[in-house]
């Protein structure tokens, strides 16, 4: 939804992204994540403007999964942080959530 709403485009997988152990490789660290996914579309990078940064991109189809405005506070991943695949991998994304609200709410 995000891409759309900034005039990126979308695609059905052949093979949509069921269950736990999804490996993610997130940009800002260097480091894989281990998701847990369900959906059927994928992002279309080339249709992303260039305000939209790819942040996380899935090991095994290398598609799109995650994105970050570079202007506004704005981000998202394509996978569900709450279910904690790994130990604590998502974390770091709710605390940049809250981060963003402190953020807003001080303005």
């Amino acid at each position: 939804l995000m891409a759309w709403a900034f005039g990126g485009r979308t695609f059905k997988l052949k093979f949509g992204h069921r269950g736990v152990n999804q490996p993610v490789m997130n940009h800002d660290t260097g480091k894989v994540e281990i998701t847990a996914q369900n959906h059927g579309f994928a992002i279309d990078p080339a249709s992303l403007p260039d305000y939209l940064r790819v942040t996380h991109t899935n090991l095994n189809d290398r598609t799109v999964e995650g994105l970050q405005h570079t202007r506004l506070p704005i981000f998202g991943v394509q996978y569900h942080p709450e279910a904690s695949s790994g130990p604590h991998d998502a974390r770091y994304l709710f605390r940049r959530f809250d981060k963003f609200m402190e953020t807003y709410l001080a303005s």
